[in-house]
């Protein structure tokens, strides 16, 4: 895929001018699977569908602070982190969805994300894999393979849907920075080996998300892996076993995940792999 080529090239000029969305989950997603490109995405449009800031108050109280402000604070470092790409804050769009709770909100999301799609016209869309990781991940995966099926139904433009990698759970536990496998994707996926200034520069970026520090310590700086998404049916599991998510306290079991995923489609009129 020439994009994929262009993007994971050496240096850091900004991709020729092809319209490109990045679509994630959470401030600091854009970091964890693309810090070293983002340079490179400085003409990009970015979309968050969560606010980082979930309802139930522990991470706001875990830094005391109140819900809205630990959101506050949360989209502040984003800020940091982006500018220093060369990413402004007109380029980001904030769907607003309370973090932890996307997976309860997804025929909203599709048509909100396929709204967004005919506004901009992309030509690549950069976003999370269907994994098992986080539900707002997979949440975020629905909702953008929604919309380009919608599209697709209506006759519209698609564009190239591209992943980066997150976290899922692994044989021994957390994996980071791979993708769960898959034959056909596989075959076009391409990896940027971090050099140590690229690996220094991923480092500023997620230090600016200190609130997240524990959890971005555990993600390797040496390697982004890309590939072309797969068609997923999120009506069954990402992977045989317990999710990874499964073993938090986010509000959500992969089966809970996998019906609302059901009813979304129903209520969208979609059937099949996305």
């Amino acid at each position: 895929m020439q994009w994929l080529d262009a993007l994971c090239a050496g240096g850091v000029p900004a991709l020729p001018a092809t319209p490109v969305l990045v679509v994630v989950a959470h401030p600091d997603d854009e970091t964890v699977g693309a810090g070293s490109r983002l340079p490179r995405l400085r003409h990009a449009t970015f979309i968050y569908v969560t606010d980082g800031a979930p309802l139930d108050g522990r991470d706001a109280a875990h830094h005391r602070l109140t819900v809205d402000a630990y959101r506050e604070l949360r989209l502040r470092e984003r800020a940091a982190a982006l500018s220093r790409c060369g990413i402004a804050e007109s380029q980001i769009i904030d769907i607003g969805c309370p973090d932890q709770q996307a997976a309860r909100r997804l025929p909203q999301l599709a048509i909100e994300i396929a709204r967004w799609l005919k506004r901009r016209r992309p030509d690549v869309l950069l976003t999370h894999p269907y994994e098992g990781g986080h539900p707002d991940h997979d949440a975020t995966a629905f909702a953008v393979h929604a919309a380009a099926a919608l599209l697709r139904r209506q006759g519209e433009p698609v564009p190239a849907v591209v992943e980066m990698t997150s976290y899922h759970r692994g044989p021994s536990g957390l994996q980071t920075c791979v993708f769960l496998p898959d034959a056909v994707a596989d075959r076009e996926q391409a990896a940027v080996v971090l050099d140590p200034q690229q690996r220094a520069f991923k480092r500023s970026l997620l230090d600016c998300y200190a609130t997240q520090r524990d959890t971005l310590d555990q993600f390797a700086l040496d390697v982004e892996r890309f590939r072309p998404a797969p068609a997923y049916d999120f009506r069954a599991e990402p992977h045989p076993g317990p999710l990874f998510y499964e073993q938090h306290a986010w509000g959500l079991s992969g089966a809970q995940f996998r019906e609302l995923a059901a009813q979304a489609m129903t209520q969208l009129g979609l059937e099949g792999e996305l």
